[in-house]
């Protein structure tokens, strides 16, 4: 996505076609791939990538756990440099940052720690999106908050995960199910507000 988006450097307007249209391709292959696989196979594989924490063990826990201890430090250093790239590339870059390269490392580092846990229990959708945004109006500080959005994201996954062990009565949804519904609702009530404000 990165190399795709390239041109003179990265910007957000480009960054999100691009990673729209990879995602279509990779869908492709994932499609190609269930209908190739057993009927078991196939079951188990939508069950992770609806993003799922049934039959999890500490084994899980512990193998995620070592994989954040590595990354999230690191996530940590390199997530100072975010309000400064907040102000503008002009202006990050005049207070002698290398925006392009900072850009890149926290591109990489935010995609390992979202994918140790994907690893885990699949890809649980909107986590991302709107665990920022609560923590920042939680917190009403101006830049990223790293740490309360860290916790605001784990306590949606678990308030999520124990509203889908309760909606049905004989089977347990998988906890993205949970969180694509209520992240739908919450991205449409925000385009809703960023239009009736005039923005869009």
């Amino acid at each position: 996505m990165y190399v795709l988006a390239w041109r003179h450097g990265i910007h957000g307007y480009r960054l999100v076609p691009v990673g729209i249209g990879v995602s279509a391709l990779l869908q492709g292959v994932n499609a190609h791939l269930l209908a190739k696989a057993r009927f078991t196979q196939a079951a188990q594989a939508m069950v992770w990538l609806n993003g799922s924490l049934n039959g999890r063990g500490w084994q899980d826990v512990r193998t995620a756990a070592l994989g954040l201890l590595v990354v999230l430090p690191l996530v940590a250093l390199a997530a100072s440099r975010l309000k400064i790239l907040e102000m503008g590339d002009d202006v990050a870059g005049g207070l002698g940052v290398p925006v392009q390269r900072t850009r890149l490392l926290i591109l990489v580092l935010g995609t390992a720690a979202c994918a140790v846990p994907t690893a885990a229990a699949g890809p649980i959708p909107f986590v991302a999106l709107i665990a920022p945004q609560l923590a920042r109006r939680l917190t009403r500080a101006p830049g990223p908050n790293l740490p309360v959005a860290t916790c605001t994201g784990a306590l949606l996954v678990v308030a999520a995960d124990f509203a889908s062990q309760r909606i049905h009565e004989t089977a347990q949804l998988p906890v993205g199910v949970v969180t694509a519904v209520v992240g739908g609702l919450y991205l449409g009530w925000l385009l809703r507000r960023q239009r009736r404000l005039g923005r869009i």
